[in-house]
């Protein structure tokens, strides 16, 4: 009888796929933000100007040391709330996506670092500047090296999403 009231009734077993597709999209959105957020701050952080590696290590140290439910918490209630966002959904695809950021950051500039030198070199004999030679040259190899790790970090915020119930 437990069971029929819990599932059964009122066709309350339809609250699963529903909470699956919110969960899916909200990981699928935040990986996508943080990729981009990744990639920006990767470059940040090997680069020679010491600002943008400043900015860039501000960022990761900070974003990484704050617990997620935490700034999922502070999001919510103190940056949108006061604005009049309260879709936690969309609140939630924000805050995993800049958290998600500070990790992809991380693991893209080891990947960056993981290509040998001499392809950097054999870029620039071929006359490629360096924005040419990443862009052609470093980030597909990088890509081939990080993607297991960029999946295990879908796999993650897949994961981490059970704490958007706090918001919503």
């Amino acid at each position: 009888q437990s069971f029929y009231d819990t599932m059964i009734a009122e066709d309350r077993w339809m609250l699963i796929p529903k909470g699956l597709g919110t969960t899916l999209l909200i990981a699928f959105c935040a990986i996508i933000i943080g990729s981009i957020l990744g990639c920006i701050f990767a470059l940040f952080k090997i680069s020679k100007n010491k600002v943008l590696n400043l900015i860039a290590n501000v960022y990761v140290t900070l974003i990484r040391g704050i617990p997620m439910a935490t700034q999922l918490m502070i999001f919510y209630f103190v940056i949108f709330s006061p604005m009049g966002m309260s879709n936690g959904v969309v609140v939630a695809i924000i805050a995993f996506g800049i958290n998600s950021g500070a990790y992809v950051a991380e693991i893209f500039r080891s990947g960056i670092m993981a290509i040998d030198n001499g392809q950097f070199e054999a870029g620039r004999s071929l006359g490629l500047n360096y924005i040419q030679t990443m862009i052609y040259i470093i980030v597909p190899q990088m890509f081939k090296v990080v993607l297991p790790t960029l999946c295990n970090e879908f796999i993650v915020l897949i994961k981490e999403t059970a704490i958007v119930g706090y918001i919503g």
